[in-house]
């Protein structure tokens, strides 16, 4: 076998000779047999991002819930399911997929700032593990909603500890002007409100900070706060079952370095036990760390533009296929599936969207020729969860890998599909 070349940032995608791989599969043999755009993911990748967690967490009461928000793909979240995983959701439709895959509702927790009455029903029904409760407000609703149903309803209130987790803003959760959880100066008022309306039982606490933290100090100092606020609630004769420090840990897209999830792990642990809280639950709930490096897009060049300015290599994927370019200006690696050995030329790598934003990299240097397969790395969360039909454009086909197996996990979509559901007037 031809020497390997592992690219940093995505530790299951290697360059073997001039081909790329995930795991054992040739990308260019995938996006060949399945068309383009296409997303692929490493079975073995997510599993061993999951054991990094269980295996920090071996010993202690703990429950490691997938954030799947950042891929509800179902075999993805098969794949942590049969790992033990536990989920964390936020809309009725992300309960129903994990309710599809045979789990049951001890093992999901329903976080979000817009529960519906219809959502807060459904979860009851089916015994979600807890209710992370994020305002003043819901307290209220949702015990008129499970006393109506003749459930109790187990809450945790999601309290904003005002902490900077140094990320972007549009993913940043934690601070004042955010509008996820409860204030930190409300959160006692809060519990003592949960202990007095009917149909609810305090089982914990709850906080997150954001997304894409690369730093251990924010988690610390979130941790801090929720613990002197367990604390004070004890005081007040109100028992915390469990502690949940939400998620939010980064990967490496090109030269970020977060801490490994085990050190976070750890970290937390050390802070708990030195606090005199070792024996209390632990409730994570990563997302991106789980499958962000997991997956990578493959699209294909369709033609290469000369410019004044810009050099532009259009391909077939666009903002609709993967929106965290145009969304939040991140930079993803994207490297050709068959290395060509010709002089390389910065082009702006673009979709053939109606849209200036619609772009994937840009000035990337590259040996590329019309119909040579891309590959765009660390894509496996908020790609395809976030994917849409803009400018009526069918959304990607995806493919999990194992070894040198692949399988089609969703079918490509196909125009008919894009209006199945739409009705004409009447003449």
């Amino acid at each position: 076998m031809p020497s390997s070349l592992r690219l940093p940032g995505a530790p299951f995608v290697a360059r073997r000779g001039d081909a790329l791989y995930l795991e054992d599969c040739r990308l260019s043999d995938l996006a060949h047999e399945y068309g383009t755009p296409l997303y692929v993911y490493s079975r073995s990748a997510m599993r061993a991002s999951l054991a990094e967690y269980a295996d920090a967490l071996a010993g202690r009461r703990h429950l490691v819930c997938y954030a799947m928000k950042a891929n509800s793909s179902l075999a993805v979240l098969q794949t942590f399911a049969q790992a033990g995983c536990g989920f964390d959701i936020v809309s009725g439709g992300e309960l129903e997929r994990v309710l599809a895959i045979g789990v049951e509702g001890a093992r999901i927790v329903f976080s979000g700032v817009g529960k519906t009455r219809a959502e807060m029903r459904r979860a009851l029904e089916i015994g979600v593990r807890c209710f992370n409760v994020e305002s003043e407000a819901e307290l209220e609703v949702l015990s008129e909603v499970a006393q109506q149903c003749g459930r109790i309803a187990p809450v945790s209130l999601r309290v904003n500890p005002d902490v900077d987790a140094g990320t972007h803003p549009y993913i940043s959760t934690g601070l004042k002007g955010n509008k996820f959880g409860i204030a930190h100066d409300r959160a006692l008022a809060a519990y003592r409100r949960a202990t007095e309306l009917p149909s609810l039982r305090v089982a914990g606490i709850d906080c997150h900070i954001g997304s894409q933290i690369t730093e251990l100090s924010p988690y610390l100092d979130a941790l801090d706060r929720l613990l002197d606020l367990v604390e004070a609630i004890e005081q007040a004769g109100i028992p915390v079952h469990h502690v949940d420090v939400g998620g939010g840990l980064g990967i490496s897209y090109k030269d970020e370095t977060p801490p490994p999830a085990g050190e976070l792990v750890r970290r937390v642990l050390e802070r708990m036990d030195a606090r005199g809280h070792g024996e209390r639950e632990l409730v994570m709930e990563p997302g991106r760390s789980l499958v962000g490096n997991a997956g990578v897009l493959l699209t294909e060049a369709l033609y290469l533009k000369p410019g004044e300015q810009k050099n532009f290599c259009i391909v077939d994927a666009a903002m609709n296929d993967l929106m965290r370019p145009a969304m939040y200006e991140a930079w993803m690696d994207i490297v050709a599936c068959e290395q060509r050995h010709g002089l390389p030329q910065s082009y702006d790598v673009v979709g053939p969207v109606c849209e200036s934003g619609d772009w994937l990299g840009r000035d990337r240097l590259l040996s590329v020729q019309a119909g040579d397969m891309l590959a765009v790395l660390s894509a496996g969360a908020y790609g395809m969860a976030m994917a849409s039909n803009y400018n009526t454009r069918p959304r990607a086909a995806e493919v999990m890998v194992e070894g040198d197996r692949h399988w089609l996990i969703r079918e490509r979509e196909t125009h008919a599909d894009l209006f199945r559901h739409e009705h004409l007037l009447p003449r």
